[in-house]
């Protein structure tokens, strides 16, 4: 009844593969079986199709994006290491965002030299390489000194492919407060970094609890983001994102009071 056919794919019939047949099918898949691997692809389409989600707002047809995110599933494929602890698709949904990013920034209509393209793309796989290595989002500076370009070279370059985007389109949502690209961002004018720079806010900074004021200064006084605070005191991003927004909220509670 919710029959929807993609490329000629009834979506309402994908299979679902578990964890464990995955890695046998993977195991298999190195042995050079390629039935194996038509049954991995068709296990994961349903992967494919909850990527492709979030780019739906782009104007690009569906089709397309699907037919570049099943390349992105079989670059994931063909390249998981099974000897590391991961899951298949913790490894896959990055690899196909990337390949669907890269067809974007390709159709784009803005154009970027070549020299600034390759630079950015040898970033977005260098970055992909370490994140898997290391099992966690490498810094621009180490991207920088692997690739041995300097660092202002590589944020101009993935500034120069990054497509325009809403300030207030979601990032995260683990279920609880979504994750802007606002929050991602300091913004000189933003009215609660006024607020904080204020000498009365100062005040009610003391009646935070140690964190929240950490985190407050970070944030306001030393423009960090979020990423970057959640790395320098061990937490996640998101808990980084509900602190604050419960620090300021006391803020402003004890600002109205005084």
């Amino acid at each position: 009844m919710n029959k929807v056919e993609i490329c000629g794919v009834n979506t309402a019939e994908l299979p679902v593969l578990h964890n464990k047949k995955m890695r046998k099918l993977l195991a298999q898949i190195q042995n050079g079986d390629t039935a194996a691997r038509d049954e991995m692809v068709q296990g994961n389409l349903r992967l494919v199709l909850s990527v492709i989600q979030r780019f739906n707002n782009r104007g690009e047809y569906v089709d397309d994006l699907f037919q570049v995110g099943c390349i992105g599933l079989m670059k994931a494929i063909d390249n998981f290491d099974l000897s590391q602890n991961v899951k298949f698709s913790t490894y896959a949904v990055p690899m196909i965002i990337g390949e669907i990013r890269r067809y974007l920034r390709d159709n784009n209509p803005i154009r970027v030299s070549r020299s600034l393209r390759d630079i950015a793309y040898k970033a977005l796989q260098t970055r992909d390489s370490l994140a898997y290595k290391y099992s966690k989002e490498p810094s621009i500076s180490q991207i920088a000194e692997e690739l041995k370009i300097p660092r202002e070279d590589i944020v101009f370059a993935l500034d120069a492919i990054q497509d325009p985007i809403s300030l207030f389109e979601p990032l995260y949502n683990d279920g609880g407060d979504p994750i802007f690209v606002l929050d991602q961002i300091s913004d000189d004018k933003n009215t609660d970094t006024q607020l904080i720079e204020g000498v009365s806010i100062k005040e009610g900074m003391t009646h935070l609890c140690s964190r929240e004021r950490m985190i407050l200064t970070m944030r306001f006084y030393e423009g960090r983001t979020q990423m970057e605070v959640a790395d320098e005191i061990g937490i996640s991003q998101a808990q980084v994102s509900r602190l604050e927004k419960a620090a300021l909220k006391h803020l402003r509670k004890h600002m109205a009071i005084s």
